[in-house]
């Protein structure tokens, strides 16, 4: 059972939401709250695998509450609802360490698979943020992340990160490439050690911002 905690100040919206999920025969609603303040509060005592997380909330926003998940609830993962599409958004909350980026527009399916895909993978991203992450930030170049002093990736490195670009598993890597899960997870720590992109959303936005091509 994934259990959810949903952090938005729109009373309307948040109802909603949980009474939608709460249906998901997987799925139970731990807590909702109106702004990152309480959510904090309530993970301390009533933990959960994911929140839900808006990024315009009263007394601590999403932006503070994401960095203060990432220190003090590492094994939390966190998918942004907003209504922003911009890269500038998307992108740094990426690199702070966020699984999902859904916009409040998009239909619950996608919601739903963002949720599974994130319990289940580690993180999720949809078509429109892929769009704004290569049309936005390869080509308007208006946002350049941040990363390490890279040394060259290896082939099979290389590999490795274009099947984690597609969202595959350790397992399906493995299996693709006639390895062991352990040898992928050693050439995953490896490339993240190179690029010094924190976690798979890094991976993604590095593999972009370096024109690496993804099928």
């Amino acid at each position: 059972m994934i259990r959810l905690a949903l952090a938005d100040d729109q009373v309307l919206f948040r109802r909603g939401l949980s009474l939608l999920l709460g249906e998901l025969p997987d799925v139970t609603i731990a807590f909702e709250c109106a702004n990152g303040e309480d959510l904090l509060r309530t993970l301390k005592d009533d933990p959960v695998d994911i929140v839900l997380l808006d990024l315009e909330m009263p007394v601590m926003d999403g932006m503070a509450a994401m960095k203060r998940i990432r220190a003090e609830h590492p094994g939390v993962r966190v998918i942004v609802l907003s209504m922003h599409d911009e890269e500038k958004f998307i992108v740094h909350l990426m690199e702070l360490g966020a699984n999902g980026y859904v916009l409040k527009t998009a239909e619950p399916d996608e919601i739903e698979d963002a949720i599974r895909a994130v319990a289940g993978t580690g993180y999720h991203f949809s078509p429109m943020v892929s769009r704004v992450m290569l049309h936005g930030l390869v080509r308007k170049k208006k946002v350049t992340p941040t990363f390490a002093a890279a040394d060259p990736l290896s082939e099979r490195e290389l590999e490795v990160l274009r099947l984690i670009c597609q969202e595959l598993t350790t397992t399906e890597i493995a299996g693709k490439l006639f390895l062991s899960p352990r040898t992928v997870e050693g050439h995953r720590n490896n490339i993240l050690l190179k690029t010094g992109a924190r976690n798979t959303a890094g991976l993604v936005v590095y593999a972009l911002t370096r024109g690496i091509h993804v099928p």
